[in-house]
């Protein structure tokens, strides 16, 4: 990033309430007035002469249509891209083309290719909200100024260990008046212009798919800044990742087992209740067959993360993303594919999941058996079934998954958030759960036809269905709620799963030195 021309913040730093462009701390009132502080934590001046709209007045409204004239520069009532690219140039600010396309394409809520007055004052207002919470989060000594030692810290506390000097090299790149210390003024007019998406601070906080793990593979993968991957960062986070899962998987076998039974057993003249398939599974096999098919899905916990990281950040460079970050939409694009290129990588181990979930005492000596009969009897082939519908459901689960996740995170910085953009373990425990479970919701039917047809040959008696013809058989046999079996225990394992696996992930991430104690 350049530094910005003289112009620029002379034009920024009455566009927004003056209330707000004080330092943050009393007695910091640079024109003499009298500060105090409201109920949302930010100071305002008694001082009349320059009131803004928030306290009765309408120079902020004057100032935003001044940088809105200077920005529309073909003068139609609307910002393009080619206005930014001029306009910004002219104020002696430099963006990329890419980095103007965001702002625009985050503003435009009419979708017509511009911004005009009201959706540039509405994206403005709140990028500066945003810029404002990150601001407060590193400004650890609550002195409304950013020193090198608490952008050391903040970075630290996300895993990312800078050296003083590269700390004073940020510093520089922003201090207008070579006090090596950043106050609000300065950080908001070196980031306004800049598309929200590229602030680290924020999307480091919430990254969530680490966090915890409810048994799919299907979650698009975090965003890791260069600086965690040099320094090993990312595979901290994974191994921390894994045996968080495989401690939360191993917890909540015996439901996921019981969903399976009940996804393929189960039906309108069989019905399955969830206290009669712990006694059944515990008569045929004992306590200890509640676990069947655990140690496969323990075991893939390792191919599946590494192979999803590696493949995401390898599609990301085949997109020609030169940002550490992507948009929505690209995530969405880049982990959907790297989903994929997993599933199709790990998919031989889900059906021997399946198989071993759904085998009976003494059918097979343990997992190497159990391969050796499929191969033996139905070929290669046989560890694919159920693969199409398996890849169909990518889609929705990583999709829905994502959408209500950035709709939760976006509306709680909007509504919730005040001097931190860190929302804290309960608020991204909530969102994660809660985008998680609805991705499931989505994708379940593809994923019941996806475990019958891994189940079809070790039934023995019924016909092979095609995925087609499955799904036409449960909704002329057993109704639309016969795609959904199995769906209680799946969602009664989603609470202690996420609680589990996030206590073991913090702990681990302490022993690997992933953040301090």
């Amino acid at each position: 990033m350049h530094q910005q021309g003289s112009l620029m913040p002379s034009l920024l730093s009455g566009v927004f309430c003056q209330c707000r462009s004080t330092d943050t701390h009393p007695g910091a009132d640079p024109g003499g007035g009298v500060t105090q502080q409201s109920a949302s934590g930010v100071w305002h001046t008694d001082e009349g002469e320059h009131p803004c709209d928030i306290c009765g007045g309408s120079e902020q409204e004057h100032r935003l249509k001044v940088l809105f004239q200077v920005l529309d520069v073909n003068g139609d009532g609307g910002i393009c891209v080619n206005d930014l690219t001029i306009g910004l140039k002219k104020l002696g600010v430099h963006r990329t083309e890419h980095e103007l396309m965001k702002i625009v394409k985050a503003g435009d809520k009419d979708l017509d290719g511009q911004l005009d007055f009201e959706e540039f004052v509405h994206y403005l207002r709140d990028h500066e909200k945003k810029l404002r919470l990150v601001f407060k989060s590193l400004d650890r000594k609550n002195d409304g100024r950013i020193d090198s030692q608490e952008i050391m810290q903040s970075l630290r506390d996300l895993g990312v260990n800078i050296s003083e000097e590269q700390a004073e090299k940020i510093l520089r790149s922003m201090d207008k008046n070579g006090t090596m210390t950043i106050d609000w003024n300065e950080w908001r007019d070196y980031h306004l212009l800049h598309p929200a998406d590229n602030i680290p601070e924020i999307i480091l906080y919430w990254k969530h798919s680490s966090i915890f793990d409810v048994g799919e593979s299907l979650m698009v993968p975090d965003e890791f800044t260069a600086e965690e991957k040099k320094m090993g960062m990312l595979w901290r986070h994974l191994v921390a990742g894994g045996g968080a899962g495989a401690v939360s998987r191993t917890c909540t076998a015996p439901l996921d087992r019981l969903k399976v039974l009940m996804q393929v057993h189960s039906s309108k003249s069989n019905s399955m209740r969830i206290a009669g398939g712990f006694s059944q599974m515990i008569r045929e096999g004992g306590v200890r067959s509640l676990w069947r098919g655990n140690g496969i899905n323990v075991l893939k916990i390792a191919p599946e993360s590494a192979i999803k990281f590696v493949a995401y950040e390898q599609i990301k460079r085949l997109m020609g993303s030169n940002q550490e970050t992507l948009g929505i939409t690209e995530r969405l694009l880049a982990g959907s594919l790297a989903g994929a290129i997993v599933q199709s990588s790990i998919y031989p181990m889900e059906v021997l999941k399946t198989r071993l979930a759904l085998r009976k005492t003494g059918q097979y000596s343990g997992l190497q058996d159990c391969a050796k009969h499929i191969f033996q009897r139905e070929g290669v082939a046989a560890f694919y079934k159920g693969y199409i519908p398996n890849m169909l459901g990518i889609i929705p689960y990583a999709g829905i998954d994502l959408a209500v996740y950035e709709t939760l995170k976006n509306s709680w910085l909007q509504n919730y958030a005040t001097d931190s953009a860190d929302p804290g373990v309960f608020v991204l425990l909530a969102c994660g759960t809660t985008s998680s479970t609805c991705g499931q919701l989505a994708s379940y039917p593809l994923a019941l036809v996806r475990t019958r047809m891994q189940a079809q040959a070790s039934l023995g008696g019924g016909p092979q269905m095609t995925m087609t013809g499955l799904f036409r058989h449960i909704i002329r046999t057993e109704g639309a709620i016969g795609l959904y079996r199995g769906l209680a225990p799946n969602f009664m394992k989603v609470i202690p799963s996420v609680s589990i696996s996030y206590v073991v992930y913090e702990y681990l991430k302490i022993t690997l030195g992933v953040q301090s104690k």
